[in-house]
This record gives C-alpha cells, structure tokens and sequence, in this order.
C-alpha cells in the first residue's frame, strides 16, 4: 500500500499540472460563470495529490465560494486593475514601459503560436493565466520556459499579493512553490525592483496624451498596465 504525500514530497509533474490549470482559471476574473462553476472547481481542486498544494488551493475556493459575488468581484478589481505593482502582466515587470516589451510579448505570441495555443481576441500573451495554461497544456520544458523567464517578475507579485493580505496570495504561493529556487542574484534583482520599480521610457508614449504623461505616466494614476475584466464589468 502506498503512503500518502506529505508535504516534503516532491511534487509530481501530474500535479503541477493540476495546479497550473487551476490556478489559470482562479487567476482571471470571477465572472457569473467562474463563480457558478463552484463544484467543478472543488473537484479539481481535490484531485491535486500534494497536501500542501490542495490545501492552499481549497482555502481560496472556501474564500472564493464564501463571499458575496459582488465582493469577490470589487476585490479582483481593486487588486489587479488598480494597483500597478500586483498587475498580472509579467513583461510589464521585467521590462516596464519600454519598446523591449513590445517585443517581448511578440516573442510569447508566437511560442504560443508554434504549439497551437491561440489567444482571445484583446487577450496579451503575457497575462499570468494565459501563461498557467500554456504551461499545462504544453508541460514542463517548453511550456513552462514563459514562467522561469518570468520567474522575478512572479516572485514580486507573490510579494505584493502577501503584503495586500489578499487572499489571491495563496494561489501565488503555490505556483511559486513549484518553480524553481530563486537564486542570490534573483533575490537582489527582485529586492532592487521592490524599491525602483521596472524601467520607464518616455520615447513612444506620445500618443497617451500631455495630461497623462503630465501626472506622471501610468504609475501616476495608480493603474495596471492594461485591465483584466472588462470595463462594463469594472464599473
């Protein structure tokens, strides 16, 4: 008879999986059917073998399926969409608003391209769930290159995500748990963004308008770099 996991166990590539595909679904936002689907997301959940990781993954859901929709939805917003330094778009984290973005998000495209995965109309390659999928979808190696190339900007998210006292932390948590360490020179490249914040460059921001670049750019105005619902959603 074989032993239950605890939680030193490894984590086996099924679960990671698992883990993956649900956390890209938990990570978008909580629309009526996200959140009428609330057995179907226990069932996934109980499926994930790690204790450590099913355990994080079902407070959440107790949170998720316990509070008011309306509540869960202000706070997805007010966490995501208006706080730029717990923004789900990750490039924005290694390259802030700079041109090597735009190239950076073409270069995501077409991974995702050469392995089938097309995007929604309007949807960035970039979009932490967007890239849980592909991982769990294409598995380790090429599928999850996107989030250790990304592994710092993750690793602030988490960060911010656990000083908000959100309980989107958990979710972080236990992606993060499954990535690989990160190094001394990871940790002092995050701990220098923590206090500059991503690089800026005001050439080929022009078309934002003068009173937006006057207040300061996109950080002046406390917004993520693109929303993650829709606007009739927001309001």
């Amino acid at each position: 008879m074989t032993a239950p996991p605890t939680d030193a166990a490894p984590v086996t590539a099924a679960d990671r999986t698992r883990l993956f595909r649900l956390a890209s679904v938990l990570l978008t936002y909580p629309d009526a059917e996200l959140l009428g689907a609330r057995d179907e997301l226990r069932g996934a959940a109980g499926r994930i073998e790690h204790p450590r990781l099913r355990g994080q993954a079902e407070e959440f859901l107790a949170w998720l399926t316990g509070t008011e929709p309306i509540d869960v939805q202000r706070h997805y917003v007010q966490t995501f969409d208006l706080r730029r330094r717990s923004g789900l778009y990750l490039t924005y984290y290694l390259h802030g608003d700079t041109r090597k973005r735009g190239m950076a998000l073409l270069i995501l495209k077409q991974r995702y391209r050469a392995h089938g995965l097309r995007l929604a109309a309007g949807e960035l390659p970039d979009l932490l769930p967007v890239v849980l999928e592909f991982a769990a979808t294409v598995g380790p190696g090429e599928g999850e290159a996107p989030l250790r190339q990304h592994r710092r900007g993750i690793e602030l998210l988490r960060a911010a995500l656990a000083d908000l006292g959100t309980p989107y932390h958990l979710l972080l948590d236990a992606v993060t748990a499954v990535l690989p360490e990160l190094t001394d020179a990871d940790r002092e490249a995050v701990a220098e963004l923590a206090i500059d914040g991503p690089p800026v460059e005001s050439v080929g921001l022009d078309s934002l308008g003068p009173d937006l670049l006057a207040s300061g750019g996109l950080d002046g105005v406390g917004l993520a770099p693109y929303p993650t619902c829709p606007s009739t959603e927001a309001r």
